[in-house]
């Protein structure tokens, strides 16, 4: 099984100058924990909730002011739609991460998270041997 069988294709993103506020009300919208910031359709970084939480809320930024450029995360792993399932799973087990953007000619074209792996039983023990590695402190 690859990428872009599992990926969910229909992504919400935004740009470097959008504000923490503009994320927090798009995660709310579409029921996300991540929106990957783009230049057009190039990825060239992620936002998370924690991301908001612990790089703008806790140290008391206005969330309407501080833009997404100053708290995202800009080395990001991606994926392509052809790679495995299996290796995406490892890949964030590695990492640490709980979402692969997907990318396809420098563009992004998907999103892959943990739930994703997780509602495939056949993927069920990659999914849960990789939340038990993002669960564990950083590496």
């Amino acid at each position: 099984m690859i990428l872009k069988d599992i990926m969910t294709s229909d992504i919400a993103s935004l740009n470097e100058m959008s504000t923490v506020q503009d994320a927090a009300l798009l995660m709310a919208k579409h029921n996300v924990g991540a929106i990957p910031i783009c230049d057009n359709r190039k990825v060239v970084g992620i936002v998370t909730d924690r991301d908001i939480a612990l790089r703008s809320v806790a140290n008391g930024s206005d969330s309407s002011q501080r833009t997404l450029g100053e708290i995202m995360t800009k080395d990001i792993v991606t994926g392509s739609p052809s790679m495995n399932v299996h290796e995406a799973a490892k890949i964030m087990s590695d990492k640490q991460i709980r979402r692969i953007p997907v990318v396809e000619n420098n563009n992004l074209v998907g999103m892959v998270s943990l739930g994703d792996l997780s509602v495939q039983p056949q993927l069920q023990d990659n999914a849960e041997k990789a939340l038990s590695n993002i669960s564990l402190p950083f590496k």
